[in-house]
């Protein structure tokens, strides 16, 4: 082989490796730039610059679905305020958690933290946890004691916020906000649409009542009016597209160590685009976005793809996304079922096919033993197991909680006759079998013969 042949295969290996670390970086960093629901953001851009520009209070929930972005659209907003001057110089931002923060203490000592007051606040001693946020405030004013620096409270999780005992930091937060005593700002984000229902009396009397919706699926403010399904496809190109111009390689900061020469790019683009006309790969793109419209896991989907290009391996086919969602989508509980013995195997088949015959009506031991033992006395093949054996496989199918107790804790009955309900559905036991390694042929006969 000539050298300049090497040289050009040295090359393509290279470009190779740098498009799979370009694209991983491009598909799990968050944009900056916001897609659609642009009244939603133009709403909340707008109630923080009047927080920090004018000083008002104000209070707000954006109410939405897991994966709808939600959290994305407030980074979007705060990247875009952070460009202004005065939100640089004067606002203070404080994130808080509802699966972090878990009672009011901790997020007062991370909000001091976070509004770097940790030496204003020393040891001294508040009474009340309203004096201890008063002087947290108290100590933003400037200098002529009129003006304090806005504060932006975002309360991820807010549900979790009004299970704390007398949800007393969101009296006081919503307190502040709504007697004008500091200009804060508050946003709580949450998944759930009751949960205005969640608040008490006196917090509920305090809060604006400012809701604000994202629903999954919105394109508004796309350049064109596009379906759902065509706005993915469109992310699904420009998440697997490479730079084709010099310029984007100079001026993004964030790419720089994986520079991809244009022309290489210009290919690769082309290729990607005729991946988004393939019918197949259409269809199956489509049947992804039926079952899951989250954006989230979509860019995880992606990444898990990037992830299989190599030397030997320099494009993305059709069947690198088929594979790479059957990994993605892998059944936990088909998953258990495989590294289940046979012996355990053969009682969740009888325990389905139990609760096919009684109509998902509760099972106990009995009744999976004499079902188990009809079976293995009509096959001769199937070795026969003694009682404490099979007892001894059925609790270890109880702790995997494939079956759950039915009755309350304090139900007083003997093992062998405790009720459960049978947890798992045909399909998933018809996948195991199918997978299952050696599987005796009368054990996977008689698994079909019960799920028919």
């Amino acid at each position: 082989m000539s050298k300049k042949q090497n040289m050009a295969i040295d090359f393509q290996d290279n470009m190779i490796l740098l498009t799979r670390k370009y694209l991983k970086r491009k598909i799990m960093c968050p944009e900056t730039k916001f897609r659609h629901h642009v009244k939603e953001r133009v709403h909340i851009l707008d109630l923080l610059k009047r927080t920090v520009e004018n000083g008002e209070s104000n209070s707000a929930l954006l109410i939405g679905p897991r994966g709808c972005g939600k959290t994305t659209l407030i980074n979007s907003v705060l990247k875009e305020l952070s460009s202004l001057k005065s939100f640089k110089d004067e606002a203070l931002v404080v994130n808080l958690h509802g699966l972090v923060h878990t009672d009011d203490r901790l997020a007062l000592k991370d909000t001091t933290r976070q509004m770097q007051l940790e030496n204003a606040v020393g040891d001294k001693v508040f009474g009340t946890f309203a004096e201890n946020l008063s002087f947290l405030l108290e100590c933003l004013k400037s200098g002529d004691k009129t003006q304090s620096k806005p504060v932006i409270f975002i309360l991820d999780e807010f549900d979790l916020f009004c299970a704390h005992r007398n949800q007393t930091l969101l009296y006081n937060l919503f307190d502040v906000a709504q007697s004008a005593q500091a200009p804060i700002c508050v946003l709580g984000i949450t998944c759930r649409l009751d949960v205005i229902e969640l608040l008490e009396k006196r917090v509920k009397s305090r809060f604006s009542h400012r809701q604000i919706f994202l629903f999954p699926g919105d394109t508004s403010g796309s350049d064109q009016p596009t379906s759902a399904f065509d706005d993915r496809l469109k992310l699904f190109q420009h998440l697997l597209s490479l730079p084709d111009d010099e310029n984007v390689n100079e001026t993004d900061q964030q790419y720089e160590d994986c520079k991809i020469n244009p022309q290489f790019g210009a290919r690769w683009n082309e290729y990607i685009k005729s991946l988004t006309e393939n019918m197949t790969m259409v269809n199956f793109l489509k049947r992804m976005y039926q079952l899951d419209v989250s954006e989230r896991s979509f860019r995880n989907f992606l990444a898990l793809v990037i992830s299989s290009l190599s030397e030997k391996h320099p494009k993305l086919e059709v069947n690198d996304f088929v594979e790479a969602n059957k990994f993605f989508h892998q059944d936990d509980k088909v998953l258990t079922l495989q590294g289940l013995s046979v012996l355990e195997l053969c009682l969740i088949i009888a325990m389905k096919h139990q609760t096919e015959i009684y109509d998902d009506e509760p099972l106990n031991f009995e009744m999976v033993l004499n079902r188990y033992v009809k079976f293995a006395n009509q096959n001769s093949s199937i070795q026969t197991v003694q009682r404490p054996v099979i007892m001894k496989a059925f609790e270890h199918i109880k702790n995997l909680e494939l079956i759950q107790p039915v009755g309350g804790p304090n139900t007083r009955v003997e093992k062998e006759h405790q009720l459960y309900k049978f947890s798992l559905g045909w399909q998933q036991i018809a996948d195991a079998v199918k997978n299952y390694p050696e599987l005796p042929t009368e054990v996977s006969q008689w698994a079909v013969s019960s799920l028919q």
